[in-house]
C-alpha cells in the first residue's frame, strides 16, 4: 500500500510515515517544501504522479494566536489545502484522512464530547479546521476524521520540550490549571492512524491518550518524570491572556474507537513517561 502523508516536517506526519515504513508499507512524506497544498494545480500534479492508494493529511496551519490575525493564510492551509487534497483523492479513488482537531467545539461544561456533539469553535484556527471537516465530508463517500488533542512528539516543539526548556533556568512556573484535556503522544497515535487506514471502517474518530488532566498537571508530571525541582503554580485563564481564545474543556470520549474494535491507547503518564525518556538526550 502507498500512503501519501502530509505534514512530514511536523510531530504527526513524522511518526505517522515511520510508523508505516515500520510496516513495511510505500510510504511518501511531504511537507511545504516539496508541496504548497493552498495551489490546486501543484496538488493535482504531484498526487496524480504519486498515485497513492490514500493520503493521511496531517499538515496544517496550527498556529493558533497568529491565525487571529493572519486569516488568509490560515484559511487557504487548513481549508482551501484540505480541500484541494480531498478532491484529487476522490479522482484517484485514494482513501482520505483528515486530522482535526479537539478545538472545533466550544469547550464548555466538564464531560467528554461524543463525535457527534454540535462544534462551535472559539477561536479562528478552529473555525478553519472545523470547515475543513465540512469540507471533507461535502467531496467524498468516505473518510476518516480523526481528531486529537495536546500532541507531544519527537519532532518539533510542544508543550513537554517548552516545560523541560524552561526548567533549565527557572524553579517556579504559573501554569493554567482550568483547561483541560488529554496529553497524546504522536508515536502512539501514529500506529493507530496506520491500524485505521487499512481498515474500511470510516467515520470520526476522537484519538488521543486515555485520562484527562489539566495544564498545570501535565507540566507537574513532566517535571515529576524528568526529576526537576520545578515548583508549578496554578493559575486561571484569565490570568494568562492570549490572542486567541482556548476551549476549557477539550475531554473529547473515545466510545466510537472502541466500538468499531480498535485499541485505545494507552494512559498517558504511561506514554509521558517513555516520551521523557526518549529525549532525555535532545532537551540537556
Amino acid at each position: 500500500m502507498k500512503i501519501l502523508v502530509t505534514g512530514y516536517s511536523g510531530q504527526l506526519g513524522f511518526d505517522v510515515v515511520n510508523e508505516g515504513l515500520k510496516r513495511g508499507l510505500n510510504m511518501i512524506g511531504t511537507d511545504r517544501k516539496d508541496l504548497d497544498i493552498t495551489n490546486e494545480s501543484s496538488v493535482n500534479d504531484f498526487v496524480k504522479k504519486i498515485m497513492p492508494d490514500a493520503i493521511i493529511h496531517c499538515g496544517a496551519y496550527t498556529a493558533v494566536d497568529k491565525a487571529e490575525e493572519d486569516r488568509e493564510a490560515c484559511w487557504n492551509v487548513n481549508v482551501n489545502g484540505t480541500k484541494y487534497l480531498a478532491a484529487v483523492s476522490k479522482k484517484i479513488n485514494a482513501k482520505f484522512m483528515y486530522i482535526s482537531t479537539d478545538y472545533i467545539f466550544n469547550g464548555q461544561g466538564n464531560e467528554p464530547f461524543d463525535v457527534n456533539n454540535q462544534s462551535q469553535p472559539v477561536n479562528y484556527y478552529g473555525h478553519t479546521k472545523l470547515e475543513g471537516e465540512k469540507v471533507v465530508k461535502s467531496i467524498l463517500n468516505n473518510w476518516y476524521i480523526i481528531r486529537i488533542s495536546w500532541v507531544f512528539g519527537v519532532n518539533g516543539n510542544n508543550f513537554v520540550k517548552t516545560m523541560l526548556r524552561l526548567s533549565e533556568n527557572r524553579n517556579e512556573l504559573n501554569v493554567v490549571s482550568d483547561q483541560y484535556g488529554s496529553p497524546t503522544y504522536t508515536k502512539d497515535l501514529s500506529r493507530l492512524l496506520i491500524d485505521m487506514i487499512l481498515t474500511d471502517k470510516y467515520g470520526i474518530f476522537h484519538a488521543t491518550n486515555e485520562g484527562f488532566c489539566n495544564w498545570a498537571e501535565f507540566a507537574q508530571e513532566i517535571f515529576k518524570l524528568a526529576g526537576k525541582s520545578v515548583k508549578v503554580n496554578p493559575i486561571s485563564t484569565e490570568q494568562y491572556p492570549t490572542m486567541a481564545a482556548r476551549p476549557r474543556n477539550s475531554r473529547m470520549s473515545k466510545q466510537n474507537l472502541i466500538e468499531n474494535d480498535f485499541e485505545p491507547l494507552r494512559q498517558w503518564k504511561e506514554a509521558l513517561a517513555h516520551y521523557i525518556n526518549e529525549i532525555k538526550q535532545e532537551v540537556k
